[in-house]
């Protein structure tokens, strides 16, 4: 088994090397729920086409990108930041990471450009997992679960690196896969 740590809620999955799901592909999902009910999270590496002015007309700050939470509930937007201090509500999934809270307050603090890409993130679905799939697909090597991370790195917008950053950051054991072709075929 790839994964010696088991999934929670604030722990990172990275796809194996070779997925070929485009939902999923290379990807680097932060989990923000997970229980016997299922689970829940958001890909931090796929940019959608949309910027935030494109979805809320009415915020001024319109260039934040906004990224495929997953294919879940495409039609729903979501975020995660680290600024507490600002954003009443959130729920705290790591030390220093939150999911959510007064989006009002969002507004506000993005129009007035009083919050920026590398404290927020926003995403356009979510990616669901119903009870035991995602324990499932971890035992068949499809993830690689962490819980170490650095919090900044996940506000990066060199989103097509994210990947393999995270992958080289887990240490000798998986830093070779980092360099595996996306196509196998082509190795």
């Amino acid at each position: 088994m790839l994964s010696p740590i088991a999934a929670a809620a604030g722990h990172l999955l990275i796809s194996e090397p070779f997925m070929m799901d485009p939902n999923f592909k290379r990807s680097v999902i932060i989990l923000t729920e997970y229980s016997e009910d299922g689970a829940m999270g958001f890909i931090l590496n796929h940019q959608s086409e949309y910027l935030l002015g494109d979805v809320l007309p009415d915020v001024s700050y319109s260039e934040m990108p906004v990224y495929e939470g997953g294919p879940v509930a495409k039609n729903t937007l979501h975020f995660i930041h680290c600024a507490p201090d600002r954003i009443d509500g959130g729920i705290e999934i790591a030390d220093g990471l939150y999911w959510g809270g007064d989006f009002d307050q969002v507004k506000h603090l993005v129009s007035n450009y009083l919050l920026g890409p590398d404290e927020i993130k926003f995403f356009a679905g979510y990616s669901g997992w119903i009870p035991q799939q995602l324990d499932e697909e971890i035992k068949e090597d499809s993830w690689i679960v962490t819980n170490k991370f650095d919090i900044e790195a996940l506000f990066t917008l060199d989103e097509q690196n994210l990947w393999r950053q995270v992958v080289i950051s887990l240490g000798q054991r998986y830093a070779h896969i980092a360099n595996f072709p996306e196509n196998p075929a082509l190795n």
